[in-house]
């Protein structure tokens, strides 16, 4: 049993916590909210930083433009599709992505969502040391290691833990401030 494997899915439960909070939109305009947003092109649903050049000219605002101007069309659809939350604007050339001011009411359910993705996250790293704890109640059952190994075991597992959760509810918290200081 090795504590790296331990390491190694606690940080992938950190990564997607962090991909998770790219895609909240707060307010600011921010590219990670067009991740998931794929457009058919040629028959193929391509994703949207492939067919077209994104850009942010200003805080609230960002500018979509295809490589391919014939499939402007279909990227406002996919936008539109997507339901990011924002209404796209054509203009021939281009599309817009004007971001509204939040209201505070937004702001407000904007960090309840943050906490329950934290929450989530924790439950997942919960999770990952329960396995981990098995693992080690399994060794000792097998009779691989001692007692005081398993117990060593258990603690070294047990502070990963802690400093995992630890960092998700510092992550959380910065999230929480950009979100309302927005």
């Amino acid at each position: 049993m090795s504590l790296e494997n331990l390491s190694d899915r606690m940080n992938k439960v950190i990564d997607n916590l962090e991909t998770n909070y790219s895609e909240v939109r707060a307010g600011r305009a921010n590219p990670a909210i067009l991740n998931k947003v794929s457009v058919e092109y040629y028959g193929v649903p391509t994703p949207i930083n492939q067919v077209a050049s994104i850009s942010v000219p200003e805080a609230r605002l960002i500018v979509i433009q295809p490589w391919d101007r014939s499939i402007l069309s279909q990227v406002e659809k996919a936008i539109e599709k997507a339901d990011i939350g924002i209404h796209p604007m054509n203009d021939g050339q281009v599309i817009r992505l004007t971001f509204p001011e939040l209201t505070e009411e937004r702001r407000k359910d904007l960090a309840k969502d943050i906490r329950k993705m934290a929450e989530e996250a924790k439950v997942a790293v919960r999770n990952v040391r329960r396995d981990e704890m098995d693992e080690a109640k399994d060794l000792l059952k097998n009779k691989e290691i001692s007692e005081d190994e398993e117990k060593a075991l258990e603690e070294k597992i047990q502070k990963e833990t802690d400093k995992y959760v630890a960092k998700i509810d510092e992550m959380s918290e910065k999230k929480e401030k950009e979100i309302m200081s927005v």
